[in-house]
């Protein structure tokens, strides 16, 4: 890890994240410029540090990331405003659920023909899948672009800290964690799953769906195993750092 620039607080934190936004680009699990990740940096979780507007994933440093205050209702009037969706979607969130310390949102490809299926449920067809057994929600209520109003609507669907994945139907998905590390893992295998089941599904072939005792019995041995999520981002941060990435900085 580079030396932490002048004036600039929760370094680590902003480090961790930049090597997310980098390899979420280079899975190409983001879209354009747009797309945003946001992470709490109080008790409370109403600060926030997220990606500046109009940045692509490819390019963040962790000097890049602007700090937002949740409730701060002129933030898009600042010289570096975020983004009005990121603004609608995350600062409503880091309001309303403070157990949402990490929040990811990407328009990657198969969650979001997932998320265009008439049903946008994530079956449980293996162990990937069963990961999100009863800890997704479906969004049916798709109303337009998440503006603030928007935004306060899906996050009042987010209370339950024991949902961690929203399909936001008609648009893409949105993935909380405890921290960068457990929310980029949970991407990156929510990912994983949406494929796993898309390709299922254009066999035209029968899905083997697990019964609910096991998938439910599956979920909880995830949730109950030795932790990976961590040394996942650390090996992330390695590759980068040997490849000369200016992720860090």
């Amino acid at each position: 890890m580079t030396a932490p620039t002048a004036n600039l607080t929760h370094w680590a934190e902003r480090v961790d994240l930049a090597a997310a936004f980098r390899w979420t680009a280079r899975l190409n699990l983001h879209e354009a410029v747009a797309n945003h990740f946001s992470l709490a940096i109080n008790a409370d979780g109403t600060r926030f540090l997220m990606n500046p507007n109009a940045r692509h994933f490819a390019r963040i440093r962790a000097s890049d990331l602007i700090e937002i205050d949740a409730n701060d209702p002129a933030t898009l009037t600042r010289p570096d405003a975020p983004d009005p969706t990121a603004w609608g979607l995350h600062g409503a969130l880091h309001r309303a659920c403070p157990h949402a310390r990490c929040v990811m949102h990407v328009h990657s490809i198969h969650a979001t023909v997932l998320a265009s299926l008439a049903d946008s449920t994530l079956p449980a067809i293996d162990q990937n899948t069963a990961m999100f057994f009863n800890r997704q929600i479906v969004d049916e209520g798709y109303g337009g672009m998440a503006f603030e109003a928007e935004g306060s609507r899906c996050a009042a669907m987010l209370t339950d800290p024991k949902v961690k994945v929203m399909i936001m139907g008609n648009h893409g998905v949105l993935v909380l964690g405890d921290s960068v590390a457990d929310t980029f893992n949970r991407l990156y295998y929510f990912e994983r799953a949406a494929e796993t089941y898309i390709r299922a599904l254009q066999t035209g072939r029968p899905l083997r769906v697990l019964p609910d005792a096991i998938a439910e019995k599956t979920a909880r041995e995830w949730e109950d195993y030795p932790p990976t999520a961590n040394a996942h981002l650390r090996d992330l941060k390695e590759i980068l750092d040997i490849e000369g990435s200016d992720y860090a900085r």
